[in-house]
């Protein structure tokens, strides 16, 4: 009989870890449930069950998932839960890893909110740039919500109570059902083209998401933004935040307080009044105690009580100021003068007569010295040529033929030999004072005593 085969716990539990990732029904899935037993780490891991009425799930949102949420998970919590189920190694047991939670009852409805308001805050409808100031004391408030609601009536009662001298319109919109977006971004139009009203209240009373969902519909939304007149949103109670609040020019709590952010209230504008006009009494009363104070310091002054002796001295104040005044015009005239002087005397040694008679003197001692240069050099080289030229004409052969002698040509070239000359040759005799054209008749040759 073979033994069995055996596997180890760690090989088991990698097999089901693996069987449970592989399944795509596990990976990405939404689960409905209470949250129990919530820990949230230091880290910002958070640790809960998740449980129903028959069972229960460990499960883990990691700090990377869980940065983004809108709300803090508590125990007791109503939720739903989308993420992936996968096997805890070292415990074995099976768990959810949170990717997204959301509040439990909204569904649908919540998760559109939260992508409307993704989108817009993206586009900056929500941006504090665009938001224009409420007046802060409105002849006209318009009142776009039901006409039959308790929300009207808050309106109205609180603004007659606050500041009667505010006139109201209500613009009757439907504030809930199909076509209560629609309604709603109409009026919001049409005050606008009537541009009689100086604030906008825009909202309803409290309700569920269901019963407020006009007021987060995008075509409201781009209406209050695009709104000339500055708009109050105020729907619902003060935990009820819609998309219209976000695009709006200021946020109220609920209609009552939309009406007390629109209009100040009389008895603390009296109040204010009162406590202006005690200020300003004060003020002038210190004014004209200030005032009061100066003008009988002077009366009191040296000047009103010697007014002629003040005189006498500002004349002779004046006297030295006026000699002062005339001396140093007289230094600064004189230094003028010889700043002028100087000057004049500069030009004109830079004239350009003086200095072309300068340049005609040193011309003329230039040619001067150069003439007496050149007659030297003329001289010196006249010596020297004459020198030369005695010279040339005592070894000049003209010179010698002046005594007899003669040249004896053959075909241009000089004959030096009666060697050189045949007989019958014709011969070119130069002379001193002509040549001689001679034919060779006969030669005689002379023999030289060394030659034998």
């Amino acid at each position: 009989m073979s033994e069995p085969a055996y596997v180890t716990v760690t090989a088991l539990t990698k097999y089901i870890k693996r069987k449970f990732d592989v399944d795509p029904h596990l990976e990405n899935i939404w689960i409905k449930g209470e949250l129990s037993n919530v820990k949230i780490h230091s880290r910002g891991h958070i640790y809960f069950t998740l449980k129903d009425e028959n069972a229960r799930i460990q499960s883990v949102m990691f700090a990377r998932q869980n940065k983004d949420l809108s709300f803090t998970p508590e125990s007791g919590m109503k939720v739903l839960v989308r993420g992936g189920i996968s096997v805890y190694e070292p415990s074995g047991n099976y768990q959810l890893y949170a990717k997204e939670i959301q509040p439990d009852g909204i569904g649908a409805l919540y998760l559109a909110y939260e992508e409307l308001k993704n989108k817009l805050a993206k586009e900056g409808l929500f941006d504090e740039s665009h938001k224009k100031p409420i007046p802060r004391f409105p002849a006209t408030i318009g009142i776009i919500t039901s006409p039959t609601g308790a929300a009207i009536r808050d309106i109205l009662i609180t603004i007659k109570r606050r500041y009667p001298l505010a006139k109201t319109i209500l613009y009757p919109a439907l504030v809930q059902g199909v076509n209560a977006g629609q309604s709603i971004a109409g009026h919001i139009q049409k005050a606008n083209a009537a541009k009689l009203c100086d604030v906008l209240i825009v909202g309803r009373g409290g309700g569920s998401i269901e019963e407020l969902w006009a007021f987060n519909e995008e075509i409201v939304a781009r209406e209050i933004f695009s709104s000339e007149i500055p708009v109050i949103s105020a729907v619902g109670h003060e935990t009820d935040y819609t998309i219209s609040d976000f695009v709006a020019d200021l946020r109220a709590p609920t209609p009552t307080g939309a009406a007390e952010l629109a209009v100040p209230h009389t008895t603390e504008l009296m109040e204010r009044i009162g406590m202006l006009r005690t200020t300003l009494l004060k003020d002038v009363q210190q004014k004209v105690k200030r005032e009061k104070e100066i003008l009988h310091s002077l009366q009191s002054s040296y000047a009103f009580k010697y007014p002629k002796r003040l005189f006498e001295q500002k004349e002779q104040q004046f006297d030295l100021m006026f000699d002062r005044l005339q001396k140093k015009a007289a230094d600064l005239l004189d230094r003028k003068k010889m700043k002028l002087e100087r000057e004049s005397y500069r030009l004109s040694s830079h004239h350009p007569k003086h200095r072309l008679d300068q340049a005609e003197k040193a011309y003329l001692e230039k040619t001067a010295t150069l003439k007496r240069a050149m007659s030297s050099v003329i001289r010196e080289n006249s010596s020297q040529f004459q020198s030369v030229l005695g010279k040339l004409q005592v070894l000049s052969p003209l010179h010698i033929m002046q005594r007899g002698y003669s040249l004896v040509y053959k075909d241009e070239e000089i004959a030096k030999s009666v060697q050189n000359v045949q007989l019958h040759d014709r011969l070119k005799i130069k002379m001193n004072d002509g040549n001689l054209l001679c034919e060779v008749l006969g030669k005689e040759e002379e023999v030289k005593s060394g030659d034998e």
